[in-house]
């Protein structure tokens, strides 16, 4: 073909049989080894010119004839990628918005919105439900009881204390370790107030075979203290919504700063529910855990929010719809890298942590099962529904910053002399 045959490139890449290069045999089309001086005509331009098509006569035809060729595939749209869409789904993918943007596919979080809003608003009442009806099964931290603080000369299991404890009429006994596997801290409900006595019993149901204990410690914790760190932890919930409340305004916008408040409240609330319907001890490590099930949460909200105001302020002609879809479908990635690892610990602590952490991780896992969803929906659903959009995270200038036109409609300016 005539394109070969003049390509000086194809020649000198391409030996002929004889071993020698078209350029030897060919002295004509020798390739030039410097760019002309004023830039024009370089071997690398000349080779993707050459590559990108046939060769016209003249230069411009080509060149419009492919750019109107890649403008009109463009612009069209498979009719099968839009089968099952609805109209504005359709509509949206004719101008690349919510299949995908660039290169980014985007997953339509926000087309089940309305069946998990359901699903979580089910959620809070059923749990709302049974806190009201079951009540909480709090533990010897709110209700009072006896704590002692003993120490063996063997390491002893956890196990073997609390059947002693059992076999000599002392039901129900927590037995935690404290740094060591011979200091234990136990725990038992409300006994006598007597002292002397108690520390009589306890010595001898906790005495084990070849293994001499000693009861360091005795504090017996009052029905009163119970119901005080009772109202104190809740009014500790209460005060941390309050803050992310005031935080995530700040920080962000007020639409989403109730959005992740509310996102919280259903965390703690469906955990809460949980122990309350299967009657689980609700006890300080409980509390502490659904504490760390809120800072979790918020982190994972926060960074979805950052990702929602940062594609607002840089992608523009999608709706908010497409927006928020965007951003939850950067940040799918993180999520499941976040909440993989932070299951892992939580699991090792379940099944490997001993009675110590036991409720500690139950009440975890059901946090992170409820906030993971939380922060894609709830959080993101509230202020999309509350008219979130561009012109929430836009810097509007303010009207005695605007520069005033000053026109002069004196004709006498105009008149020459």
């Amino acid at each position: 073909m005539a394109i070969d045959n003049n390509n000086p490139l194809e020649q000198e890449n391409n030996p002929d049989r004889n071993g020698s290069n078209g350029e030897a045999n060919n002295p004509s089309t020798r390739r030039r080894k410097k760019p002309r001086r004023d830039g024009k005509g370089s071997n690398t331009q000349a080779n993707n010119t050459k590559s990108a098509g046939p060769k016209t006569r003249r230069g411009g035809k080509g060149n419009q004839a492919l750019a109107t060729q890649a403008s009109s595939n463009t612009a069209a749209v498979d009719p099968n990628l839009m089968l099952g869409d609805s109209a504005e789904d359709a509509a949206a993918y004719a101008e690349g918005g919510i299949k995908a943007i660039g290169d980014q596919r985007i997953i339509p979080f926000m087309k089940i919105e309305k069946p998990m809003a359901i699903i979580s608003l089910l959620l809070v009442i059923g749990s709302i439900i049974a806190i009201a009806v079951n009540g909480l099964n709090l533990g010897l931290d709110f209700t009072g009881g006896v704590s002692a603080d003993v120490r063996y000369e063997q390491p002893a299991e956890q196990a073997d204390v609390v059947n002693a404890l059992a076999d000599n009429g002392f039901d129900d006994a927590v037995v935690q370790y404290l740094g060591t596997r011979q200091e234990l801290l136990i725990r038992l409900p409300p006994q006598s107030d007597n002292v002397d006595g108690l520390n009589t019993s306890l010595s001898k149901a906790l005495a084990l075979p070849n293994n001499n204990v000693e009861i360091s410690n005795v504090n017996i914790i009052g029905s009163q203290v119970g119901n005080e760190i009772y109202l104190n932890s809740v009014m500790a919930l209460a005060l941390a919504l309050a803050c992310m409340l005031g935080y995530v305004a700040l920080r962000f916008q007020f639409k989403l700063a109730l959005g992740a408040v509310l996102s919280l409240f259903h965390d703690a609330i469906v955990t809460i529910g949980v122990f309350a319907l299967f009657g689980f001890p609700f006890d300080l490590t409980v509390l502490a855990a659904i504490l760390a099930l809120i800072g979790y949460s918020l982190n994972d909200t926060i960074v979805v929010y950052d990702r929602i105001r940062e594609n607002f302020r840089r992608v523009r002609g999608i709706t908010p719809v497409q927006t928020i879809d965007l951003s939850l479908t950067e940040t799918l990635r993180r999520t499941i890298m976040t909440i993989s690892t932070v299951l892992l610990v939580v699991l090792a602590m379940l099944f490997l942590g001993g009675d110590g952490l036991y409720w500690f991780s139950v009440a975890l896992f059901i946090g992170l099962l409820a906030g993971t969803y939380s922060s894609t929906y709830i959080a993101s659903s509230i202020p999309l529904a509350m008219g979130l959009s561009r012109d929430d995270f836009i810097v509007k200038v303010k009207p005695e910053f605007e520069e005033e036109i000053v026109t002069f409609n004196d004709p006498k300016m105009f008149e020459q002399d």
